[in-house]
């Protein structure tokens, strides 16, 4: 049976990987959200897919860059942190 210490340890560790793995694309949603929020102030254009449109194509190209670095960061998390403690080591 594990101790409470290393049981939070790992929690804490695996809430800071899930921050790093999300932080490019909220970056990018917030830059893209204030990028078309500001266009629109400055033209009066109201459009809601004006919004959703640029924001959603940002959002899957960040994505899609950042695949490679999300696995990495994942698995190395899984194979260091994750199978030593099942398998009990």
């Amino acid at each position: 049976m594990q101790s409470e210490v290393i049981f939070f340890d790992t929690l804490r560790q695996g809430l800071w990987v899930a921050v790093v793995i999300a932080m490019p694309i909220l970056a990018i949603a917030l830059i893209a959200g204030l990028t078309v929020g500001l266009f629109q102030a400055l033209t009066s254009i109201q459009e809601l897919t004006l919004t959703f449109v640029p924001k959603l194509a940002a959002i899957v190209v960040v994505f899609w860059m950042s695949m490679g670095f999300m696995t990495t960061t994942l698995v190395s998390f899984f194979q260091d942190r994750l199978i030593p403690l099942i398998i009990g080591g």
